[in-house]
């Protein structure tokens, strides 16, 4: 049985979405792509070339110009991928402070999420990739081979942000994780441009009592023809 070349992983914020569709990208030596990578790439862009972050027309245009490619990692550096804008590598640079500040507003613009659904699917089409968002299956590959859904409780959810953010030293207190992951979520399930749902014909995996690498076994399951276990 010939193996899905597109993959299609969507689900709310911390439902293991990006873990997953990284180690089964690795495990099926596939592209791996977050298309997040993609709204921080136009950040970085209007921020490098003075284009207020407010200006949602100027910011759309930009994003519309603005060439994005994402490859294999072309540097031995500890990257997933490598991001390009218009050939230049920005890979790190879009992790700056100033990009994170910046970005939330930016992947809110529906012209900018026009224009990078375009270059989604321009990428999408060379197959083998694992594209992971919000709107994946539902918007941007509506034909992908595979089309998977995480999913997970409100408070497991919490309660992975929360540990993730003591690991890396940072001060967290649940009640306010637990308070965010819900405006997160009315955000993305609200939104007037290609809001977070589930696409009918998705595979759901609730990853609640799960392990990262259950839920990747599940995946690769589906992969191969076969149903998840449970």
């Amino acid at each position: 049985m010939t193996r899905p070349s597109t993959i299609a992983i969507d689900g709310p914020a911390a439902s293991g979405k990006s873990t997953v569709g990284a180690l089964l990208a690795r495990r099926l030596g596939y592209l791996y792509l977050d298309t997040g990578v993609m709204y921080r790439a136009v950040t970085w862009a209007a921020l490098v070339r003075g284009v207020a972050i407010e200006d949602e027309a100027g910011v759309s245009t930009l994003a519309r110009r603005l060439r994005i490619d994402v490859v294999p990692p072309t540097v031995d550096d500890g990257r997933q991928v490598t991001v390009l804008a218009d050939g230049q590598d920005i890979t790190w640079e879009i992790r700056s402070p100033e990009v994170d500040w910046g970005v939330s507003p930016v992947s809110a613009y529906p012209g900018v999420r026009a224009a990078l659904t375009t270059q989604q699917r321009r990428i999408g089409r060379r197959g083998r990739i694992v594209m992971v968002g919000r709107d994946i299956g539902s918007v941007v590959l509506p034909r992908a081979d595979l089309k998977i859904y995480l999913d997970a409780t409100e408070a497991e959810r919490a309660c992975r942000r929360y540990r993730e953010m003591l690991a890396r030293g940072k001060a967290a207190d649940y009640k306010e994780v637990l308070a965010s992951v819900r405006r997160r979520d009315e955000i993305d399930s609200s939104r007037a441009a290609a809001p977070l749902c589930q696409a009918e014909d998705a595979v759901v995996i609730d990853t609640t009592p799960l392990s990262v690498e259950e839920v990747v076994e599940r995946v690769l399951a589906l992969v191969d023809g076969g149903r998840p276990a449970g």
